[in-house]
């Protein structure tokens, strides 16, 4: 019997890792399936359009018939709120990822994904600079893990070097074909405009961290949040794509792939990686998921090495590792930042004020709940302690 325990505890020790590796692994792949689709001509503002009017029109019945919310949120301040976290998370930050997407490569999304972390802890030293204790360890070791994650994303933006692996020649066959059935990388030359575009997406991200926070404390409802600043999302990405998309024949969708892209996009982002993230957030704690996050890299490497017959240069491969680094490197830093905060609380003698300060830290961590997960955007999801 003890044996047994054992192993189940261990079993269950093992499958939240597991199962973060694989929601990282179906990320990248949805990733390269939609850089296969863009490639083949579909419209990027077309693809973001009907990924989040079937994502929301899932979340929708869930909304309205088992997460009615408890008070009343049409006022001015939580409708605001509500339409710049659609405006920010979802508008601007899916359109500059696709865009970004379109003109790099995953490992390329991957790596300016690890930038969050350091976007996050830039925009709160300058929201809070009279806050922020240089001395202390947790911010020490934000702040390097910030600079070396933007050392490696420049790294990968700007510097080529030497070939590390070149594609044999049936992968080069393969990839030269007509209509390749997927599609890895785009033309390097193009990298540091993809680049821009996505750190744009990211800085989008951390600028909706902040609202988001900020609006969780003030209604503490998360499905309600998700379910509404995605409705007023995707309301704005509409009225993007038909501006940006005004040939009618571009809402079209005749290849199997582009409907299969849409579909499991949309299934994938709303239900599935939520549920295991949430999932395991509550079987491990908030900053479980996060630490999954860089895989996304190695996983991206890994296909474009083993299916893609993808060129790998040192420029590349080194600072997507040099920016996963330092994303580890920040995300430590939030470890010793709450391990601080909770040494702080222990020698308050005042019991009342540690009671206060323990409801506020926890209202932190439930705005890491409030997340819905489109593609390319859930990557842009990790950095909620950092607010």
């Amino acid at each position: 019997m003890g044996m047994e325990s054992v192993a189940n505890s261990i079993v269950w020790d093992v499958i939240p890792g597991l199962a973060m590796v694989l929601m990282e692994g179906i990320t990248v792949g949805l990733t390269i399936m939609t850089k296969t689709v863009m490639a083949r001509g579909m419209s990027p503002f077309v693809f973001i359009a009907y990924t989040n009017i079937l994502s929301t029109l899932i979340l929708l019945p869930s909304f309205f018939f088992f997460h009615r919310p408890q008070k009343s949120f049409l006022t001015f301040s939580l409708l605001s709120k509500f339409f710049f976290l659609g405006l920010i998370g979802v508008t601007l930050a899916q359109n500059f990822a696709f865009m970004g997407l379109s003109y790099s490569s995953p490992i390329v999304v991957a790596t300016m994904a690890n930038q969050l972390p350091g976007f996050s802890f830039l925009l709160s030293m300058g929201l809070r600079c009279g806050q922020v204790g240089f001395r202390r360890t947790s911010t020490q070791a934000k702040s390097i893990g910030t600079v070396v994650s933007i050392v490696g994303a420049v790294f990968v933006a700007t510097y080529k070097g030497p070939t590390l692996w070149k594609p044999s020649t049936y992968q080069l066959f393969l990839s030269s074909s007509p209509r390749p059935l997927f599609l890895f990388g785009s033309t390097p030359e193009s990298w540091v405009l993809g680049c821009i575009l996505l750190a744009i997406a990211t800085l989008c991200a951390s600028v909706w961290n902040i609202i988001q926070v900020k609006t969780v404390k003030e209604f503490p409802e998360p499905t309600t949040i998700v379910t509404l600043y995605s409705l007023f999302g995707t309301i704005q990405c509409v009225i993007i794509s038909v501006i940006a998309e005004r040939d009618p024949s571009a809402w079209l969708i005749t290849d199997k792939m582009e409907l299969s892209n849409i579909l499991l996009s949309a299934f994938f982002g709303s239900i599935v990686r939520s549920t295991v993230q949430g999932w395991c957030m509550r079987t491990k704690g908030p900053l479980f998921i996060a630490m999954f996050k860089p895989f996304t890299v190695f996983i991206a490497v890994s296909f474009g090495f083993m299916f893609f017959g993808h060129t790998f240069h040192f420029g590349s491969v080194i600072g997507s590792f040099i920016a996963a680094m330092g994303y580890y490197c920040s995300m430590w830093g939030q470890v010793k930042e709450r391990e601080e905060h909770q040494i702080g609380q222990h020698q308050n003698g005042s019991s009342s004020h540690t009671s206060s300060s323990s409801k506020s830290y926890g209202d932190d961590d439930q705005s890491s709940v409030t997340i819905k997960t489109p593609l390319l955007q859930d990557q842009h999801r990790v950095g909620h302690e950092e607010v």
